[in-house]
């Protein structure tokens, strides 16, 4: 079935993806709960972010053993997370671009799926980075994640941008009224 722009509906695969990146999403917003703190306001995300050991340390305080136990599982459950995401980016990206059959479109495509490759990257990275922080945070862990993390966003903002863009393009100028 074709939408009134002439792109065809959503392949069963891609919903599923997407169905699926939905619900590790709100499972890890879920999980991200018990995780807010004075010192942690964003959750894992405020982990993520510190910067140095210090901060990360203060963070893990906060947390307590319970609250580290939820850190492991959001950590974890991410690891499930990144490829679902990934796959269901890059495949809405290759859906979106199926009626533009331009150089400049194609390109840009291109570049967007690479986006959200090392979105995926990044991301696996700082997990491995935040995993081996929680016992004893280094302030080269703490970095290296945080940068991951600022890497990862951007490629995901940027990306999803780009896709955005490729979308609201006209292929052909509005006739004048």
């Amino acid at each position: 079935m074709d939408t009134e722009k002439g792109l065809p509906a959503l392949p069963k695969s891609l919903k599923a993806f997407l169905i699926a990146t939905g619900i590790l999403l709100v499972a890890l917003v879920l999980i991200n709960q018990p995780l807010k703190t004075g010192s942690a306001h964003q959750g894992i995300v405020s982990f993520q972010l510190a910067g140095n050991a210090e901060q990360a340390l203060a963070i893990l305080q906060s947390w307590g053993r319970e609250g580290l136990q939820w850190a492991k599982l959001s950590l974890w459950v991410d690891f499930l997370f990144i490829p679902i995401y990934c796959l269901a980016l890059v495949r809405l990206t290759r859906h979106c671009t199926l009626d533009r059959p331009g150089v400049r479109e194609r390109t840009t495509a291109r570049w967007i799926r690479a986006l959200f490759l090392v979105a995926g990257l990044a991301d696996v990275t700082e997990n491995v980075l935040l995993l081996n922080n929680l016992e004893a945070p280094t302030d080269a862990f703490s970095l290296a994640a945080a940068i991951s993390a600022l890497v990862k966003f951007t490629a995901l903002t940027v990306g999803i941008a780009g896709l955005v863009i490729i979308r609201a393009a006209r292929r052909h100028p509005l006739a004048p009224g």
